[in-house]
């Protein structure tokens, strides 16, 4: 008997469902979602139905299965061959010179390590190979090597799960990375500031700086004014005006903030324009930008306003500060970035009056108090216990303006009382200032607080410190562990500065630490199981030390 076609219209090349002839007498035009459906439920409950009809039980797992293969094979038949797509490019060449072979292998074996699953429970005395990864990828940019080729697959897989691997990650990888991660979309936060895999153009080339300023991605466009702005800030301004009238509000917010780099005089009629732009946040933003410039006209009239609201009383027996908060926000304090509505929970006046405080130059009060150094300022009484509104204040001024003065005159002596010293007790508001100061000064100041306070408060100080920390700051938290060790203190509450310890203290104190790593005899009082706890950490520090001196060693050699 011939075989006969039923017409139909559906078309066999995208459609499973789509009707055909069958030698079977049990497969014929069954829908693809029936026969999933029979699958799912059984054939025994949902039979397969090929003419309408169910099929006996016997044969309906068989029906179900010839079905199936004659939709999968009709669908592969009917699938067109891809167009094959152009060749990518050759990436840019990339002149660095190759690792050496032990950092190549050590590379290798960091990014293995960062996919192996985490044992849980007590670290041992092993190293954490994974957070190892940004000091390696420091280092070997410091050498300027280029990363192998057969490593930036992983290399760009461990920067796209990390973020803070990403600008070490990708300077490492260099223009190599750059090209591989527009062939694959997993890798496409590499791409940020380049063009599909390009390198950035050349910032003296003025047509190609126009021609992806008027025509790239917005990404792109950031990341190119940040490069204008870093090697010629007027020339990144100039390139932001030509288009700034045409910009979405969001993205003038953003383009905005890239003035921060190389913020200069320069930039204030652009500013001060800006504080009439549509937008709220733009407007705040080039407020606070114009009160970085203690000698621009915002910073005067802040100047003007605040000085009105903080004075000196000299109607006792020393000189103290009287505040009188502002009693309304008017149209000029908004425009120049003063927030009228206050969170919840603040009162208007003091959070009005901590805002022109805020956006004054610093220079104003040691005039406004007879030509007192900013430590003295600091140290005047505040009347009405307006003490904490000001000086908060003065810790957000010095923050915005980088005054290194006044952040040592808020710090205070590290070895004061927070509560009794001038400025701030806050550790957030300490880290900031402490970021202020330069390298030196910071450390020691930190080691100071430490050798006072212990290690209680001080995990956010000892972040903004500079790696590897200084000798007396190294000493400082290792003496701090082991009289917490000696003391019987909760072993566990100290693995966050352990942690810091072993990434951030100087490789060459492995020797010295050695002694640290003996188990000690259970004290009384103690917290179960600590001392051989605090033995495995010491054991994991000292490990970790002799572990970074050897990357470097590879890197060096």
């Amino acid at each position: 008997m011939p075989r006969t076609t039923s017409p139909t219209t559906t078309d066999p090349t995208t459609d499973p469902s789509a009707t055909s002839a069958s030698d079977s007498a049990y497969v014929g035009s069954v829908p693809w979602e029936e026969l999933v459906t029979s699958a799912l439920l059984g054939t025994d409950r949902r039979p397969p139905t090929p003419h309408g009809d169910p099929v006996p039980a016997t044969d309906a797992p068989a029906a179900l299965l010839d079905a199936a293969a004659l939709h999968t094979v009709r669908q592969r038949a009917g699938l067109l061959p891809a167009v094959p797509e152009a060749r990518p490019e050759p990436a840019v060449p990339d002149p660095r010179p190759a690792l050496p072979e032990a950092a190549r292998h050590r590379l290798a074996h960091l990014l293995a390590d960062r996919a192996a699953p985490s044992g849980g429970g007590r670290r041992g005395a092993t190293p954490d190979l994974t957070e190892l990864i940004p000091q390696w990828l420091a280092a070997a940019n410091r050498q300027g090597f280029r990363a192998p080729a057969a490593l930036l697959p992983p290399l760009l897989d461990a920067a796209r799960a990390r973020t803070d691997l990403r600008p070490q990650a990708l300077a490492f990888a260099g223009p190599r990375g750059l090209w591989l991660a527009g062939l694959n979309p997993d890798w496409k936060f590499a791409l940020r500031g380049s063009a599909s895999g390009a390198l950035q153009p050349d910032t003296k080339d003025p047509d190609a700086v126009r021609r992806l300023w008027e025509e790239g991605l917005f990404a792109e466009r950031v990341a190119l004014l940040d490069a204008v702005r870093a090697q010629d800030p007027p020339a990144g301004l100039a390139l932001l005006a030509t288009t700034w009238s045409a910009e979405r509000a969001e993205d003038r917010l953003m383009f905005l903030d890239s003035l921060r780099s190389g913020l200069g005089g320069d930039d204030e009629p652009f500013l001060e324009q800006a504080l009439s732009d549509r937008s709220r946040n733009v407007r705040a933003t080039a407020a606070e930008l114009l009160s970085a410039l203690p000698a621009s006209a915002l910073a005067g009239r802040m100047a003007d306003r605040a000085m009105s609201c903080v004075s000196p009383d000299r109607t006792g027996d020393v000189v103290s500060i009287a505040v009188e908060a502002p009693h309304e926000c008017d149209a000029g304090m908004q425009r120049d970035g003063v927030a009228a509505v206050p969170p919840t929970g603040r009162g208007e006046r003091s959070w009005w009056l901590g805002q022109l405080v805020e956006a004054t130059p610093l220079g104003v009060w040691e005039e406004r108090f007879g030509g007192r150094p900013a430590e003295e300022v600091v140290a005047l009484p505040v009347a009405d216990d307006w003490a904490g509104e000001l000086h908060t204040a003065w810790c957000r001024a010095a923050m915005r303006q980088r005054n290194p003065r006044w952040a040592r005159a808020l710090l205070g002596r590290p070895s004061a009382p927070s509560a009794s010293g001038p400025g701030t007790g806050s550790i957030a508001e300490r880290s900031k200032l402490l970021a202020i100061l330069d390298q030196g000064e910071r450390a020691s100041w930190v080691a100071e607080f430490i050798a006072a306070h212990g290690l209680s408060d001080a995990f956010q100080l000892l972040g903004v410190c500079t790696v590897p920390w200084a000798g007396p700051l190294g000493r400082a938290v290792v003496d701090a562990l082991d009289i917490a060790r000696d003391g019987g203190s909760y072993p566990w509450s100290f693995s966050g500065v352990m942690g810091l310890a072993e990434r951030c203290l100087d490789p060459a104190e492995a020797d010295r630490l050695e002694v640290l790593t003996a188990a000690q005899d259970e004290q009384e009082g103690a917290s179960p199981g600590a001392g051989g706890y605090w033995s495995e950490a010491f054991q994991r520090l000292v490990s970790t030390l002799r572990l970074r001196a050897a990357m470097e060693a590879e890197l060096m050699a």
